[in-house]
């Protein structure tokens, strides 16, 4: 089952940036989906997902602010966060998911990313 660590949140101020990574312990390569969820408050929200193929999908209120990227020699998949808002403030949880019998649904411990006005 892969292991995940996330870094890279901290405190911004809106308009700015910041660059979100995720380590996994196995090649990204055979994860068959990863991707990246923020928890505002009580509920979750996916912020973006992207499959071993290279499709992404962007929830509505960060696409063409953020941008998800890999790195398959490092096992890495980043979250590039520009054009930051106060609402963007949340614990960002990296998630990978693999099918099969061999499958497994993994989370990072979250990374806290605030952003004020």
């Amino acid at each position: 089952q892969a292991q995940l660590v996330e870094s890279g949140g901290g405190l911004v101020q809106s308009g700015g940036s910041l660059r979100l990574s995720c380590a996994a312990s196995e090649s990204i390569s055979s994860i068959d989906v990863m991707g990246w969820y923020r928890h505002p408050g009580k509920q979750s929200e996916l912020v973006v997902s992207i499959t071993s193929g290279g499709s992404t999908t962007y929830t509505r209120s960060v696409k063409g602010r953020f941008t998800i990227s890999r790195d398959n020699a490092k096992n890495t998949v980043y979250l590039q966060m520009n054009s930051l808002k106060p609402e963007d403030t949340a614990v960002y949880y990296c998630n990978a998911k693999k099918s099969g019998c061999r499958g497994y649904d993994s989370w990072g411990q979250g990374t806290q990313v605030t952003v004020s006005s």
